[in-house]
């Protein structure tokens, strides 16, 4: 693997986009970062919402001047697919903590039905108290920062929205014992922002009286973009290194395609890309609502907030300055 030197980066006025990142286990998002900097030679990349190490899957990744836009996509709903083990619980509520009782607790295999109407109890609007291993911050301290010191002070519940949460059935089987009191159940989470999957886990285990903990996590979609369209950072060398990046690299402009659009007049465009207010047309948009503003090319100028009142737009992150 070859790394470049933090000196041969440049700021790069034609990398500008977003990847979707399929990150594999044993690395954090800062990492998976890092070697995208390496790889493009370009110092603007970030993420829109973080992975465990041990979890693998999409990574939203915004590079060059689209970095910019990463408030836009931090509310996206999120998919999973994950393994909880049911017979003991963790302290991290995952399988990289130490185990909070002896494993082997569960003493049976439960029904479909109660399978069934544990899954269904944790559907819907809930509230999660967010684990102390995570990097929720309380009065300005990261919770795993206090964890790490044996330290645990109350978290507020948070509201979640759980769109989705099913037993899968892999070859047929609902459960997969392990032979040491153990039992795997694969599951698919469909869930807003900010849902704890490991707390969910936990929450499943509870209701059939039992510790438990995620023992896998992948994340198959995030917003529009799912794994099936995401590059793994082998690819994406492989993709840089044969000038193809175009093939993997999403256009700012259709990365927000879930906006609405406005196409603008050359003398609008100017004003939009200098920040200025343009005015607007007979549009059914609500109050408030985020809109891509571009040019008669489809080039994303700048995501502009509507103003029904003074029916205007007024840029909000303006991306070409050209």
């Amino acid at each position: 693997m070859i790394f470049f030197p933090l000196t041969t980066f440049t700021y790069n006025e034609h990398m500008n986009g977003l990847l979707v990142i399929d990150k594999p286990a044993g690395l954090t998002s800062h990492d998976v970062i890092s070697r995208v900097r390496h790889t493009l030679h370009e110092r603007r990349v970030g993420h829109t919402g973080t992975l465990d190490p041990f979890a693998t899957g999409v990574l939203v990744v915004l590079v060059g001047r689209s970095t910019r836009l990463a408030q836009f996509f931090s509310g996206d709903d999120k998919q999973y697919e994950a393994i909880i083990r049911l017979g003991y619980a963790t302290t991290t509520g995952d399988r990289t903590g130490d185990p909070l009782s002896p494993p082997g607790q569960a003493t049976r295999n439960w029904s479909q039905d109660e399978i069934e109407s544990a899954l269904a109890s944790l559907r819907g609007n809930i509230d999660q108290v967010p684990p102390m291993y995570s990097a929720k911050k309380v009065a300005g301290q990261k919770l795993y920062e206090l964890a790490r010191r044996g330290e645990e002070v109350e978290r507020k519940p948070v509201h979640v929205c759980i769109h989705e949460f099913v037993a899968l059935r892999p070859e047929g089987q609902l459960m997969k014992s392990n032979g040491d009191g153990t039992f795997d159940l694969r599951v698919r989470v469909e869930c807003s922002s900010g849902t704890y999957v490991r707390t969910l886990a936990e929450d499943f285990g509870s209701r059939l009286n039992v510790g438990a903990h995620l023992a896998e996590l992948r994340r198959t979609r995030v917003g529009a973009f799912s794994i099936e369209v995401a590059s793994t950072l082998d690819e994406l060398r492989s993709r840089f290194a044969e000038e193809a990046l175009g093939t993997v690299l999403v256009p700012p402009g259709a990365a927000l395609s879930h906006l609405p659009m406005l196409h603008l007049s050359d003398n609008d465009a100017q004003k939009a890309r200098h920040g200025m207010e343009v005015k607007v047309g007979d549009v059914d948009w609500a109050d408030g609502v985020d809109v891509r503003v571009c040019d008669d090319q489809d080039t994303l100028i700048a995501v502009g907030r509507y103003d029904q009142n003074k029916r205007q737009l007024h840029p909000r992150v303006v991306i070409d300055t050209a």
